[in-house]
């Protein structure tokens, strides 16, 4: 009689080698197969085998039991259950590519891997904020996934589960699977190891479309990682409009001038630095409050200079912009550029003002790019809330603000322009005795109530005045606007209206570039996709900005005589302003 000791040892060391015992082998029912349809069956099987790597393979029970069958509904080619596969006998018929039959049978085999004990692959939370199902605020569920553009099959958001065995049908079939989805294909590689057939080489940029300097401009950006020193968290701070008060999040990427190795000197590259910004695209000419509370607007990811944001809120919309440095590694940066293309392509969201507004979007972007980021979670409604959750996960520095004067100096803050301008206008008063007391009484006079006084003073206070007059003109083409939106929505059909609806179309299609590719591709674009977009790009690259000041120009001779009348004279005295500052700065110094 044997000891329970060696029962028990006899029994782990039978455990022990039970995996060896249970190597993957997948058996294959011939009945009522052609001998022509056997011999494609051992194809598909064979070629399957070999594209399946290790950690796959180890997960399969050790036999698979696979039929060919014509009872499946008619747009099913394949099912898995209880460990059999059952395909489509179609499948085998002559002038079907072998592909697909493969395809169906690795999509078949990887969901009997995930239902197994070894498996569980579509529950990670890491493969769901991945693939689009990412989480709420508040952890309240996950969103859902709208990365509908640039798929490669629209299957993949049917459930995670789905996704999972349709990419990998994709990553072992397909030789460029890891350019098109880097971050996809590496979780891949560590959950199921690196496949049989290694991938080709991979562009060492990412294309993103980029907002020019000239109105409806877009050109064609190739992203550089390696150029990429840091990413700052670009808070803007709260305006006078309610839906602006809780501020705005961006994130601002210092990118170094080529040729420059990436260091601190990057941050004085202030041309090449460019903003991701999601806002709600209008793509009308009238902006609905309940249309942003409810989701009616697309949320879109901007890619902006910084040069166009620091101007956007510190001169017309007067508000400061904090750019705090996130503390991140090199991989963390690459990470999340390569998350931002991703976005670029495929995602196709909604704005809503509480739940999916910028700061949700941002934070959904840093969780997806940064793993360590989706496991503290980040996720807040709100941009203050985002900016203290990742000063407290000690992700944000906040001293460089300590300074404000330093800050300023080094481009950790940009200051909106009304204290500028109280300065300035506090200057030129006690020089020429203006006669209102504040700068925003000054804007508000009319401008020829302004001109008496503008050539009067010396160098200092002539050039405070100048960038005075040019706020003002700023505010009269609001209001301008403002007037011209009001009339476009009075005459709908009228030659204006139609040809701003046009311009506003095209601008929602360079925000949704996917819409300008060709169908058939999927996530990143590839060098043969993007040749025929960069020639649409050029064609557009003077026209689309001309038809923008054509119609501005169109629109103008529409407004009443007095705002026309007001346009006018403050043209006049900015003309004024410029010909008496070279008159004194041509004078020898007394």
């Amino acid at each position: 009689m044997r000891s329970p000791r060696r029962h028990a040892l006899l029994a782990w060391w039978l455990l022990w080698l039970a995996p060896a015992a249970q190597a993957f082998g997948l058996h294959s029912d011939d009945a009522g197969l052609l001998v022509e349809e056997r011999v494609r069956a051992l194809a598909v099987m064979d070629e399957v085998d070999r594209a399946l790597p290790a950690g796959l393979r180890a997960a399969l029970p050790g036999q698979v039991s696979l039929r060919w069958v014509d009872d499946l509904p008619a747009h099913v080619a394949g099912r898995a259950f209880n460990g059999e596969i059952r395909l489509r006998k179609g499948l085998l018929a002559s002038g079907i590519a072998p592909r697909e039959a493969q395809a169906t049978l690795i999509h078949e085999l990887v969901h009997v891997a995930d239902r197994g004990r070894a498996g569980g692959w579509s529950g990670e939370a890491r493969l769901r904020e991945l693939a689009g199902w990412q989480r709420r605020p508040w952890k309240l569920g996950r969103s859902p996934n709208r990365f509908s553009d640039r798929s490669p099959d629209a299957y993949e958001r049917r459930s995670a589960a789905e996704y999972l065995a349709v990419n990998v049908e994709h990553w072992l079939l397909d030789d460029d699977y890891a350019c098109r989805r880097p971050a996809l294909a590496a979780w891949m590689v560590d959950r199921f190891g690196a496949p049989p057939v290694p991938s080709g080489t991979c562009s060492a940029t990412l294309p993103l479309l980029q907002a020019g300097e000239e109105e409806g401009a877009v050109t064609l950006a190739h992203l550089d990682p390696a150029r990429v020193y840091a990413v700052d968290y670009l808070f803007a701070e709260g305006g006078s409009v309610p839906m602006s008060r809780w501020g705005h999040s961006m994130l601002r990427l210092v990118i170094c001038r080529p040729g420059r190795p990436p260091g601190p000197a990057c941050r004085l590259d202030l041309d090449q630095h460019r903003v991701l910004s999601f806002r709600a695209f209008v793509g009308d000419v009238e902006i609905s409050s309940w249309r942003g509370l409810s989701g009616g607007y697309p949320s879109r990811l901007f890619v902006l200079p910084l040069q166009q944001v620091v101007d956007e809120y510190t001169k017309m919309e007067l508000r400061g912009l904090a750019s705090l440095p996130l503390q991140l590694s090199s991989g963390e940066i690459a990470g999340l550029l390569e998350r931002t293309a991703q976005v670029h392509w495929s995602y196709d969201g909604r704005y809503y003002f509480i739940g999916n507004n910028c700061a949700v979007e941002t934070a959904k972007l840093l969780q997806a790019g940064i793993p360590a980021l989706q496991e503290a979670g980040v996720e807040r409604i709100s941009p203050r809330g985002l900016r203290r959750r990742l000063q407290r996960l000690g992700r944000l520095d906040e001293s460089v603000l300590q300074d404000r004067g330093a800050a300023i100096r080094d481009g950790y803050y940009f200051e909106s322009r009304d204290r500028q301008y109280a300065t300035l206008f506090d200057a030129a008063r006690k020089e020429l005795a203006l006669p209102v007391s504040h700068v925003q009484a000054w804007l508000q006079l009319d401008a020829a109530e302004r001109s008496p006084w503008l050539q009067r003073g010396g160098v200092r206070a002539t050039a405070g005045l100048l960038l005075l007059e040019q706020a003002a003109y700023g505010r009269a083409e609001l209001r301008a606007r403002d007037t011209l939106k009001r009339a476009v929505l009075k005459l709908p059909h009228s030659d204006g209206a139609l040809q701003l609806r046009q311009l506003l179309q095209q601008a929602g299609q360079w925000l949704q570039p996917a819409t300008l590719l060709a169908e058939g591709g999927y996530g990143l674009p590839q060098a043969g996709e993007l040749a025929g977009l960069q020639e649409r790009l050029q064609e557009d690259a003077t026209r689309t900005p001309q038809a923008w000041k054509q119609l501005r120009q169109q629109m103008r001779a529409t407004l009443p005589v007095s705002q026309q009348q007001e346009l006018e004279v403050v043209q006049s005295n900015l003309d004024a302003l410029g010909a008496h500052l070279r008159e004194q700065a041509a004078q020898p110094p007394r």
